[in-house]
This record gives structure tokens, C-alpha cells and sequence, in this order.
């Protein structure tokens, strides 16, 4: 059992998955078997998505970011069998991600298909976290997005779109990254001219690329991939709670928790279990 591991071992497993191990490369390192390792991990990943909610409140950010991600639980979508093609478990899943340009704080995030539904749950989530007058919000050119900012914000929001065009990369292949070739930004509501400008998804973006870096089940081109959507879940939780807590960005150089006023101070992995 899970719990039967000693609090250092249970410690030190946590640490190698925040760093961005895999589960089998965990089992090889410390000798504790992947079944004991999942069960951890998704016993401290549901701890972590409630600490957040209780936590990331009254925020004060002044322009949001939102993105998707891709990935797949079980199999990729067009590989599931007839009956499973309605199953929103299984098969291609999406995390919503609201990233402040300022603090580099995750402020929410939702994990579901990209439809209308989880899009407005991941907007009414992070309208329920902003006490900001009227703050700003960019978001790629997904069609939900819209709708979805107005039944959660209503007019109280800076809210426009960018929508980028790509061309096909000049390497060959599947593997060369696509060239932008065209932008255009568009005000939704409560944009001036002048403002268009602001409109941004580059920071959230990046962070992207943190979160396939540290999460291997978003990994491109790799082995790591989640076989149930709770798995899925406990190892987005693990990760925002400490990527918030406990990393210390190079551009702030405080955590993203400390630079929205969460809290005031760097906390260790031994920290964030114990608040747990």
C-alpha cells in the first residue's frame, strides 16, 4: 500500500515525479513498485487539486492567458474502438490553462474534451478566482471561448483573440515545427484600438513547454501517456501545486505564488505535503 511507505520515501518519489520522471524511471530508481507509485500519486494529486481550490482565491491579476494543451488517455482518438467513441474519458483530452502574464501564477485549469462544456466550467472557474476590476484576458481563436468569457465575466472584462496562421515547415517530415506566417487580434469586449496590441498568448505558450517538460504524460514523441483520466488529473494537480508553491521562476525570481501575494515565502516539497 501507498501509505505504508515510509514519509521520506513517499518524499523523495513525489520529488522525482515533480521533476519530471516517469513513473517506471521512479520504480527503477527507488525500488518501490509502478502500481504503489500511481496509488501515491494520485492520493497527493487529489489533495493537491483541493489545496489549490482553497488557496488560489481573491487573486489580483491584470491580464490573463488561456490556452489548450493536448494529450490522450488510453489511446489517441481515432485508435478507440466504436463503443469507447463517446466515452469523454478515454481517447483525446485537452488542459485548459489561465496563466498570468505578470506573476506567472496558474490561476485555473480544466482537463476535458475541447467543447463547450469544460471551456465554460474553465471560465466560470477562473471568473470565481479574479477579484481584479475589469482585468484582461487573451485566448487563442477557439470558438467556445467567446461565449463562455461572457456568461462568466459578463462586461466586466478586457477580453480579445488572437489567431495564428502557420505555414507548412521546410523540413520535411512530420517532426518540423510549423512556421508563422500571419496574426490578426480581434477585440470581443472592452478593448480599445490602442489595446489591440496587448492581446497575447505568447507567455502562456511558453509555459507550455514547462508542462511537457515536467509532466511526461504530455510529452511529445515519448512512452508517457495516462491510461485513466484520474491519473491524468492527480499528475496536472501535483505539478500546478508545485510549479505555484515551489519553483522559482527566472523571470521573477520568487515563485508564481509569491509574486501574486498567495504567500510570502519559497516553499520546500516537504512544505506543500504537509499543508496537504
Amino acid at each position: 500500500m501507498a501509505n505504508a511507505l515510509p514519509r521520506l520515501k513517499q518524499q523523495a518519489i513525489i520529488h522525482l515525479l515533480v521533476e519530471g520522471n516517469s513513473i517506471r524511471s521512479v520504480e527503477r530508481l527507488t525500488g518501490v513498485h509502478r502500481d504503489t507509485i500511481m496509488r501515491l500519486a494520485v492520493n497527493v494529486g487529489g489533495k493537491c487539486k483541493k489545496f489549490l481550490n482553497a488557496w488560489l482565491r481573491n487573486l489580483k491579476l491584470r491580464h490573463v492567458q488561456a490556452d489548450e494543451i493536448w494529450t490522450f488517455v488510453g489511446c489517441k482518438q481515432e485508435k478507440l474502438k466504436r463503443a469507447l467513441v463517446i466515452n469523454p474519458t478515454m481517447g483525446d483530452q485537452f488542459l485548459y490553462v489561465a496563466f498570468d502574464q505578470d506573476t506567472k501564477l496558474i490561476a485555473s485549469y480544466a482537463i476535458g474534451k475541447r467543447c463547450t462544456e469544460v471551456t465554460q466550467a474553465f471560465m466560470y472557474d477562473l471568473a470565481d478566482r479574479i477579484v481584479t476590476d475589469a482585468p484582461q484576458l487573451s485566448t487563442d481563436g477557439w470558438q467556445a471561448y467567446p461565449n463562455a468569457v461572457k456568461n462568466a465575466f459578463g462586461d466586466e472584462i478586457a477580453y480579445g483573440q488572437i489567431i495564428k496562421e502557420f505555414a507548412e515547415p521546410i523540413q520535411p517530415g512530420r517532426y518540423g515545427p510549423p512556421v508563422l506566417v500571419a496574426s490578426e487580434r480581434r477585440q470581443i469586449t472592452g478593448l480599445t484600438d490602442i489595446d489591440l496590441k496587448s492581446i497575447c498568448t505568447s507567455h502562456v505558450e511558453r509555459n507550455n513547454l514547462t508542462i511537457r517538460t515536467f509532466l511526461r504524460r504530455f510529452t511529445r514523441l515519448s512512452l508517457g501517456f495516462s491510461k485513466k483520466l484520474e491519473n491524468l488529473a492527480a499528475a496536472v494537480a501535483l505539478h500546478v501545486a508545485h510549479y505555484n508553491f515551489c519553483r522559482v521562476h527566472s523571470t521573477t525570481r520568487v515563485t508564481p505564488a509569491m509574486a501574486a501575494g498567495v504567500t510570502d515565502h519559497v516553499w520546500e516539497l516537504e512544505e506543500l505535503l504537509a499543508a496537504i
